[in-house]
């Protein structure tokens, strides 16, 4: 039998270089930066956690590995899941409570949603938004009354699945995706207000610093961090505790191959450096993680043009009410249909979808008959003409009996039609181009609701906690938008306020 190849020197160097494998302090000497806290990663999650542990009177350095404050949360559309009754959704008319929210995201966001987190996320949530507004992040107090996946517009309050089927039947009707005020993308106007906030607070920043490895003293203790930056090393100790806030893992093939194999070959929806390393360190010291299996998918099926119309599976089939919130229809599809997945819509329906929010997104095909259409996307003969057929027959009576789509969205499809292609992408082809599917992992860090890693026995990992998508949050294997971002400046509130005081809630 032959042998491998010996690796050659620059191949065992490499493997030297990507080594997650902890570091003993006795190895160290003398550290080259020396903190209380250690935050990794200046995305929503890291700053909260650099904020509050700064405001709680600890010394905070926050290590990020790009030129800047930002991440995937600065690229994002800045979506906040939050209500229980703020000032922006009394402002628009409607009555909400802890309770009545808790029913909704119990549902949307499972099933196995870690339903601890989810009571206090919602237990919490007046007083997150009320946060927000501290940190300098403005919210106008009007509606966009129509799905979609962000509002092009500055409308503070958004629908996200709330009074679609079978949603509406377990919780209140009530509006939650909370927008910051900005045309569009809110992301980046977000994080332009928390970055500032934890500076403001106190908190110093190493930008250009990747993290590598952790520190652990003779016990067992997380007591710092190893990191490169500009090719040198630099090491870092933390007296108090690190707190891990680097992010998913959807930019690393070999743990998508493990773990969330259904988003390879599909987009990414991240700033290119959410590749586990977080995971990765804390695993290296005995950390467990959960759902890492669980991912969150969207379809460039825009949600104005799949609401009027209907969304179908490549055997012409509907399998979901096309007014519920877009992650669900884009999971379903993904997860569990055939594809090549279509928008099939007629003329009246296309034209009534305002020009703005129309995204660029234009037909691939137009017909007058289905059966020209069906021939067009390569369907068995008669399916879509049934399908058509039988939501037609049902829509003039307001009804949608298989599937429960809302009154507003049923009307009987006429000729011309057409089928509108998610793989085109949005913006005239300027954004999700490919599979017309994108996606980010869920799964993490098992963690405490304080933010501590928690070991394959339960117990904490001492001096070490997590935040944001480097941990497993509230999400069992559901999305809605703004739960990251809720999640992880929520959650990341706890783990900055824990970490500086060197332990869990009492």
């Amino acid at each position: 039998m032959s042998r491998p190849p010996a690796p050659t020197h620059h191949q065992s160097i490499d493997r030297r270089r990507s080594s997650v494998e902890p570091v003993a302090l006795s190895d160290i000497g003398e550290f080259d930066h020396a903190c209380d806290v250690l935050v990794v990663g200046f995305g929503c999650a890291g700053a909260a956690a650099a904020f509050e542990a700064a405001r709680a009177g600890a010394d905070v350095l926050v290590l990020e590995r790009a030129s800047g404050p930002g991440g995937s949360s600065a690229q994002s559309g800045g979506e906040l899941y939050l209500g229980g009754g703020t000032e922006v959704q009394k402002a628009c008319g409607f009555d909400d409570d802890p309770d009545n929210m808790y029913a909704y995201l119990e549902a949307a966001l499972g099933p196995n949603a870690d339903t601890e987190k989810i009571r206090l996320y919602c237990d919490g949530s007046v007083e997150h938004f009320a946060w927000f507004r501290e940190c300098g992040v403005e919210f106008n107090h009007s509606l966009h009354d129509s799905p979609t996946w962000m509002p092009m517009s500055e409308d503070g309050l958004m629908w996200l699945g709330e009074n679609s089927w079978p949603y509406n039947t377990l919780a209140r009707p009530v509006p939650r995706g909370h927008r910051p005020a900005a045309r569009g993308f809110g992301g980046g106007v977000l994080m332009e207000r928390l970055s500032a906030a934890a500076t403001g607070a106190g908190a110093g920043t190493h930008v250009d610093t990747q993290a590598t490895n952790l520190v652990l003293d003779e016990t067992g203790r997380v007591a710092g961090l190893v990191a490169r930056r500009y090719g040198k090393r630099v090491t870092y100790r933390a007296r108090t505790a690190v707190v891990l806030t680097t992010g998913g893992f959807v930019d690393n093939e070999e743990m998508l191959a493990h773990h969330a194999p259904v988003l390879l070959g599909h987009g990414k929806v991240s700033d290119g450096l959410d590749d586990g390393s977080g995971i990765r360190m804390a695993t290296a010291t005995g950390a467990a993680t959960r759902r890492m299996s669980v991912v969150e998918i969207a379809l460039t099926a825009l949600p104005a043009m799949v609401c009027r119309g209907m969304l179908v599976d490549g055997l012409g089939r509907r399998f979901v009410n096309e007014d519920v919130y877009p992650g669900h229809y884009s999971v379903h599809a993904v997860r569990h249909q055939p594809g090549p997945y279509w928008t099939i819509i007629d003329e009246e329906g296309y034209e009534s979808v305002a020009e703005a929010d129309r995204w660029g997104v234009l037909p691939k095909y137009v017909t007058e008959t289905l059966a020209e259409l069906e021939e067009s996307l390569g369907m068995p003969p008669g399916a879509l003409e049934t399908t058509v057929e039988t939501y037609n027959r049902h829509a003039e009576k307001g009804e949608d009996p298989y599937f429960h789509k809302d009154a507003k969205w049923l009307r009987p499809l006429k000729s011309p039609f057409a089928a509108i292609d998610p793989a085109a992408g949005f913006f005239g082809g300027g954004a999700g181009q490919g599979t017309g599917a994108a996606g980010f992992t869920l799964g993490g860090l098992h963690t405490s609701v304080d933010g501590e890693v928690l070991n394959h026995s339960g117990d904490p990992v001492p001096g070490l906690y997590a935040a944001g998508r480097a941990a497993s949050g509230m999400h069992g294997e559901g999305y809605v938008s703004g739960t990251s971002l809720g999640d992880g400046t929520f959650f990341g509130r706890r783990a900055g306020r824990a970490a500086a005081r060197g332990k869990g809630s009492e």
